[in-house]
């Protein structure tokens, strides 16, 4: 009797096959936040969506998804050599993409590639760049 109870028990209650297709690919996700120095609120950004072609792209297409989530407070501004750098609207002041690794570390976004930075990213800090001055130079993508 006691096997026929622990048969039961298995696999109740059952799980249809879209729950755990949507289970799956919740769990391919990888969330983090992200803050900006000097705005009051956070947002959060799955990683694993930006995922492109080369490591340039991935970063240049979640660059692109923090603009839009901090519209109101950073835009984009072009220098000479195609390098883009991410200015309050307001004051002028440039920000620096960093992450916190596993170990603790705050790194430039760009340094490692793109795979390993999804692997070891923690969260996101856009750092105003007068901060990020003890930080590694940005490696060339």
């Amino acid at each position: 009797m006691v096997s026929l109870c622990r048969a039961r028990v298995v696999g109740w209650p059952p799980v249809r096959s879209y729950r755990k297709n949507a289970l799956a690919t919740a769990a391919a996700s990888k969330f983090v936040k992200v803050a900006v120095d000097g705005a009051p609120y956070l947002r959060k950004v799955d990683l694993t969506a930006y995922a492109g072609y080369t490591s340039s792209t991935s970063y240049d297409q979640l660059l692109a998804a923090l603009q839009d989530k901090f519209f109101s407070h950073l835009t984009f501004r072009k220098l000479g050599n195609q390098e883009m750098k991410l200015v309050d609207t307001v004051s002028g002041t440039e920000y620096v993409p960093t992450y916190e690794d596993k170990d603790g570390d705050w790194m430039l976004v760009g340094d490692v590639p793109w795979r390993m930075f999804v692997e070891t990213c923690q969260r996101l800090r856009l750092m105003k760049s007068s901060e990020a001055v003890n930080l590694a130079p940005r490696a060339a993508r």
